[in-house]
């Protein structure tokens, strides 16, 4: 029973093999990061198999607005989680115990503001993306329930990352599985059940996540051996406010960069039609469970890097470096492999429309070699961000996705245009997006090498 109980606890990263404590922490976390993806995908095959290809495309084509408005969870997270990680590592209970109050009070903000701004401009974005009429309806339904029940989706989120920083990615784990199974039962019900359609799976999953969210508050509450957790650590603190905006506003701004990318290509798959956007769907859901290990170990660097920086033990972080990104790279490509090899049972999974599943399935072939480098830059720049140095992600994800994406994307839908196909061929926004994926591996490798992150440890800054 001890030992049992000893998995759902803080977890020290600064002793013992590298390998093992990187794998020990990232095997909770990937199971966690599949039921993750499960929260999307079972909306997508409930709604394609129940209601049709359009309400597939429905779902898909709010991903990118959604992603949009979800920035600010994004920088608070990360913030709080290279924050948590290397006090701990530098035992420092009190920061620690600001560190977890503040950023619990910063998410409450933050879910306020996107309640209020959500709503409002959902539909001129969809309308400035032309979406079309078929689908616009259902997007908005989708987004609007989400964004009024949004606090349960950023507690989870932002608190289970504080929980990984602690080195505890196992109960993380639980709570999401929980949420998991609730989410595709409550599904099937609205949906399949009800009839409630694309609404009904925004709140099914509303209503799981934040089942989720209120565990892992209780799980919080009962580790008063680690950090205090009362009204005075929940005030708002300049230093570590600042501290905490400072070290995950570039993350935030590299999603929002990211996102706002990823509805200036979505415009463009748009102009493909229906049958792209459900195509895109597909191979975005697929995607989710091929990139999963890649931010899976990226995460767990983060969590690992930061530990051992706090402790001053910058031999491990080098050693932890290279098992973990080794480590990377070959979980990488063995899934890589077996979605070449299966894909096409996947992608049936989620309609039974043949031509779609064929499209879908040439789409991923496009992708498949920028799974290993993904592998790369994740590992890479997770040991940065655990370090401190976020601002150096950025600009090579501003870089990647902004300078060589987008442009990339519309020059080949642009070269391609003719009688069959007058927007251009939709095989642009895949190649475009291999292109960023590769040429981002080479530039993070090349920074990370330059050693500049080194310097960026914080533990001692805050007294």
């Amino acid at each position: 029973m001890e030992k049992i109980l000893k998995i759902f606890t803080a977890k020290d990263m600064t002793e013992g093999t590298p390998w093992k404590r990187i794998v020990e922490f990232s095997i909770p976390m990937l199971i966690g990061n599949v039921a993750q993806q499960l929260y999307n995908t079972a909306d997508s095959i409930i709604v394609g198999k129940y209601v049709g290809d359009n309400a597939l495309a429905a779902v898909g084509s709010a991903a990118p607005i959604l992603n949009l408005l979800l920035v600010l969870f994004v920088g608070i997270a990360t913030g709080a989680g290279i924050m948590v990680a290397q006090y701990f590592g530098a035992k420092k209970r009190k920061q620690l115990s600001h560190t977890i109050g503040v950023c619990m009070t910063l998410t409450a903000i933050a879910s306020i503001i996107i309640m209020i701004i959500g709503p409002m401009v959902t539909r001129p974005l969809l309308l400035l993306l032309k979406t079309p009429a078929s689908i616009i309806d259902w997007c908005t339904k989708y987004l609007i329930i989400y964004y009024v029940g949004i606090a349960g989706f950023a507690y989870y989120n932002i608190l289970a990352g504080v929980l990984r920083g602690l080195g505890d990615s196992v109960s993380a784990l639980v709570f999401l599985i929980i949420s998991t199974i609730l989410n595709v039962i409550l599904d099937l019900w609205f949906v399949a059940g009800m009839g409630l359609g694309v609404p009904g799976v925004a709140i099914a999953t509303v209503v799981a996540q934040g089942i989720s969210a209120v565990l892992c508050i209780i799980k919080l509450s009962k580790m008063r051996s680690v950090f205090d957790l009362n009204l005075k650590m929940l005030k708002v603190e300049k230093d570590y406010s600042l501290k905490l905006i400072k070290l995950g506003l570039p993350s935030g701004l590299t999603q929002a960069i990211f996102s706002l990318a990823m509805i200036v290509v979505q415009s463009l798959t748009n102009s493909f039609g229906e049958m792209v956007i459900a195509c895109n769907v597909i191979v975005m859901r697929v995607d989710g469970f091929a990139m999963m290990p890649n931010f899976t170990f990226g995460t767990a660097m983060t969590t690992y890097a930061g530990q051992n920086i706090g402790a001053r033990k910058m031999d491990r972080v080098d050693q932890g470096t290279k098992d973990g990104t080794m480590i990377a790279v070959g979980v990488s490509t063995t899934i890589t492999i077996l979605i070449l090899i299966f894909g096409r049972y996947l992608m049936g999974v989620f309609t039974d429309t043949k031509e779609l599943v064929d499209l879908s399935m040439h789409m991923m072939k496009i992708l498949a070699f920028g799974y290993i480098a993904m592998a790369v830059t994740q590992s890479l720049s997770g040991v940065m961000r655990g370090a401190g140095d976020t601002m150096t992600p950025m600009w090579i994800s501003l870089i990647t996705t902004v300078i060589v994406r987008v442009p990339v994307a519309y020059g080949i839908a642009y070269l391609t245009r003719s009688a069959a196909y007058p927007t251009g061929r939709p095989e642009s926004t895949f190649i475009s997006l291999l292109v960023s994926w590769t040429l981002g591996a080479i530039i993070t490798t090349i920074f990370f090498k330059k050693g500049k992150w080194r310097n960026k440890g914080f533990a001692e800054n805050i007294k």
